[in-house]
């Protein structure tokens, strides 16, 4: 009984690949870190992109994040399309304390060439309010022009506020696949619809007038 259990869940897993997307020092790190071990670590020396796997309810449904923490070089170092191709969802982060960094996510948004894409936008540090350079209202606004969610968290002090950003990144990417299959069935009922042949039917032989 209990065999049938695991396949059940197992057959059931669904695989979410994210990648979490912004300039160096915005704590793209931090909050992948937060989000897979609920534990905070300030310093981090990546010279390349990393992957991590984790597996989580969401909703009740087993999920397994394979999440892509990316290291850009500098301020101009922009995701490749490998990167764009290869994700699910893009996490798309910034530093509330840095206008630069801001910026630069304005310039991936316009590089991200399908608009199917589920993003997500989210400006950390906001614990460091008193160094703030980009509004909550920026950051709502460039989400709306990218229609996606947006919140601002902070990696060093929150857990749940972090956990939630991953939650909904989730939910979007499953809402999108269901869309996806959804419009493809439409597509083959359609196909299947067209093609039929219609027929008139005539009248039978008994109603024909008799000699």
């Amino acid at each position: 009984m209990n065999s049938r259990v695991m396949k059940r869940k197992k057959s059931t897993l669904s695989e979410v690949k994210v990648a979490v997307i912004g300039a160096p020092g915005v704590g793209k790190t931090a909050l992948s870190v937060r989000f897979l071990t609920r534990r905070y670590i300030g310093e981090y020396d990546h010279k390349s992109d990393t992957r991590y796997k984790h597996e989580v309810l969401i909703d009740n449904d087993p999920i397994l994040y394979e999440i892509l923490d990316t290291c850009p070089k500098d301020y101009n170092d922009f995701p490749t399309n490998e990167t764009l191709n290869w994700a699910d969802c893009l996490l798309l982060v910034y530093s509330i304390c840095d206008r630069n960094s801001f910026s630069f996510l304005k310039k991936v948004g316009a590089l991200i060439p399908d608009n199917d894409i589920p993003l997500y936008i989210v400006g950390n540090k906001n614990d460091m309010s008193h160094l703030r350079e980009v509004s909550v209202e920026e950051g709502a606004i460039l989400a709306r022009s990218l229609e996606c969610g947006f919140s601002e968290v902070a990696a060093a002090e929150q857990v749940a506020p972090v956990a939630v950003v991953f939650q909904e990144v989730c939910r979007a990417v499953l809402a999108s696949r269901r869309k996806s299959k959804h419009s493809l069935l439409e597509r083959m009922l359609g196909t299947r619809s067209s093609n039929l042949r219609v027929y008139a039917r005539g009248k039978s032989d008994s109603a024909l007038p008799k000699d």
